[in-house]
């Protein structure tokens, strides 16, 4: 049995990255569905339960702005860490003022969502962990605004803020149209430690809602 949940989430700024592109942030259109899985387990992470995300709600149009972040240009040698636990004598920082660089991002503005998911339990679930005690866990924490760390939308400089979405009905902005969102990223395959694999799925925005409970899913 699995316990369902509706937050809604918004922001000033989100930047859900595209792979495709290398250097230069390009965000998709919406959220992906593992942006809203690490929301979720921002607020509330137990190794006895598992986030499905079911829903994705666009509540505010679309749209997108162009800025300037600086960004660290280089990252910490794999084998200068290996040398230096056999003895070695190598650099292990990173001096931000000698590596740090300008570069553009298209990000979206005024983002505003509700994401409908369900948890189940895991194999790691203790005998005292049952889904009525997650499930008021999660409520307390939607309710005083607890996290178990901040949630960001994509990147950690976009915070997001979060509640409980009570209401019935969820008015979208886009009804009655369908978008194509073309391929996305829905979530990284963890099951090979040493061949961790990309998934994505096809996209398609309709009424304002992003679907993940019938998506096909490619590897």
């Amino acid at each position: 049995m699995s316990y369902g949940v509706q937050v809604e989430i918004w922001g000033d700024y989100a930047l859900f990255s595209r792979p495709e592109f290398k250097v230069e942030r390009v965000s998709y259109d919406i959220m992906t569905p593992s942006a809203a899985r690490g929301i979720l387990e921002s607020i509330y992470w137990h190794p006895g339960m598992k986030w499905i995300v079911d829903k994705i709600y666009v509540l505010s149009p679309i749209e997108f702005t162009s800025i300037r972040r600086n960004e660290v240009k280089s990252k910490i040698s794999a084998n200068n860490v290996f040398r230096v636990m056999k003895g070695g004598n190598k650099k292990l920082y990173i001096a931000t003022a000698n590596d740090i660089q300008q570069r553009s991002s298209l990000v979206l503005k005024n983002v505003h969502y509700v994401i409908n998911a369900h948890f189940i339990l895991t194999e790691q679930a203790n005998t005292s962990d049952n889904n009525g005690k997650f499930q008021d866990i999660i409520k307390r924490r939607l309710e005083k605004g607890q996290c178990y760390s901040m949630p960001y939308l994509g990147c950690r400089e976009f915070p997001a803020h979060f509640r409980s979405y009570e209401f019935e009905n969820i008015l979208t902005a886009y009804n009655n149209i369908e978008k194509d969102l073309g391929f996305m990223l829905y979530d990284m395959d963890y099951s090979d430690p040493h061949d961790i694999t990309p998934m994505f799925f096809r996209g398609v925005l309709k009424d304002g809602i992003l679907d993940l409970t019938e998506c096909e899913v490619h590897k």
